[in-house]
């Protein structure tokens, strides 16, 4: 049993992309899920696939490089379970001055800052990537 599952997705990413592998295998949930789903929808990562293998469900994501650099240079974990950090919508910072994201889970869901800004709520602010 893994106490922070977000933390240990995030870090099968950060190693892969620091050996270079084509791909990574995450053990699968909503939250992880969704958390790839906004990964590929800002360009971070090529493609992720939601898989059965026997009784449990994985994700294969496919990693993004860019002439054989990776596209995400940093993966840093913000909220734990230990220290959970909670953000109002006009206090959400802009990482790296808007080239990164920062992943907020809000009651609508996962969004990225920009969403959250735009759509006015804000949540527990989960990672940053860029």
């Amino acid at each position: 049993m893994n106490t922070d599952p977000i933390a240990d997705m995030l870090t099968r990413i950060r190693n892969a992309n620091t050996v270079r592998h084509e791909s990574v295998i995450v053990p699968a949930s909503k939250l992880k899920i969704e958390l790839a789903r906004i990964l590929k929808e800002e360009g971070f990562i090529a493609d992720y696939s939601v898989e059965e293998t026997g009784k449990f469900k994985v994700i294969n994501i496919t990693l993004k490089y860019n002439n054989g650099v990776p596209v995400i240079t940093k993966l840093q974990r913000v909220s734990t379970p230990g220290l959970r950090h909670y953000s109002k919508a006009k206090n959400l910072q802009k990482v790296l001055g808007g080239m990164g994201v920062a992943i907020v889970s809000t009651p609508k869901g996962l969004l990225t800052d920009r969403k959250a800004r735009k759509e006015n709520v804000g949540g527990e602010v989960l990672c940053y990537v860029y």
